[in-house]
């Protein structure tokens, strides 16, 4: 299995999304992510990562609310957003990375 790690410092552009499962702008992001994904396909990797269960991986970014997006290439951060967003917004912060 991939560490969290190894996928960020691939090559492939990343977007983390860093939620709680109690938190309801983070439920209104995930079809938006689902969209994303399927207008994208293979250009990106998109990973969810639940704060109270991973709660160091959240320390190490310093993820205070939630959601939190990041975008990562080569271990670097490109992005980084608190905050539902819509589609759109959220297109164009990732195609500007592509």
């Amino acid at each position: 299995m991939e560490s969290f790690n190894d996928v960020i410092s691939s090559g492939q552009l990343v977007l983390v999304d860093f939620y709680a499962t109690w938190c309801g702008p983070c439920k209104t992001m995930h079809p938006v992510l689902q969209e994303l994904k399927q207008r994208l396909g293979d250009q990106i990797r998109i990973l969810k990562i639940d704060v109270d269960r991973y709660q160091n991986t959240a320390a190490q970014y310093r993820i205070q609310s939630v959601p939190t997006l990041m975008l990562f290439r080569n271990g670097q951060t490109l992005w980084r957003q608190s905050g539902a967003l819509p589609l759109p917004a959220l297109l164009e912060q990732v195609k500007a990375h592509l």
